[in-house]
């Protein structure tokens, strides 16, 4: 016999546990598995300055909103709440230079992550997101769940373009 996990309304076929030992195999990497399963949102990448165009030499902002949020599944029916971070974020630039960091940066004036491209052309960064949970079964004590998933980001277009400086009088 196979028992399903309910996600929301898609239920799936997961493992061949018969209901009735269901309430004792409820173990970390059974929710580890599901965690795998649970649709995450890609972060949605933010640059400054915000018109799609930098300068070279410029420290090009970059930042993201992503922030923790609960889901709550059904495993082997039982209810497990989730409680999912972003914790980490790859940054690519899209001129071959990469980021790792725990921070999802800041709009201006926090610059917290920026880039500054040498050379003029189009380049398409994006951020990946990293989640890691906590999760406890039938409103029990908070666990860590084993793992994270890493949610690739949509690359958005930005024009790395000089500048000339041009004197117009006093």
């Amino acid at each position: 016999m196979q028992t399903a996990i309910s996600l929301g309304t898609d239920p799936f076929t997961f493992c061949d546990i018969p209901p009735e030992d269901a309430a004792d195999v409820i173990t970390p990497g059974l929710v580890a598995t599901a965690f795998r399963n649970i649709p995450l949102p890609a972060s949605e990448l933010q640059v400054q300055p915000a018109n799609g165009r930098t300068l070279v030499n410029f420290a090009t902002n970059f930042f993201t909103d992503t922030a923790p949020f609960d889901r709550t599944v059904t495993l082997l029916g039982q209810r497990v709440d989730l409680h999912i971070v972003p914790s980490g974020f790859g940054w690519r630039f899209g001129d071959g230079q990469v980021l790792t960091t725990a921070d999802a940066g800041a709009p201006y004036p926090d610059l917290r992550i920026t880039h500054t491209y040498q050379r003029k052309g189009e380049v398409a960064p994006a951020v990946d997101t990293t989640y890691t949970a906590t999760y406890r079964v039938n409103g029990g004590p908070w666990a860590e769940v084993p793992g994270s998933v890493t949610v690739p980001g949509e690359p958005v277009g930005l024009e790395v373009l000089t500048a000339t400086p041009v004197l117009v009088g006093y």
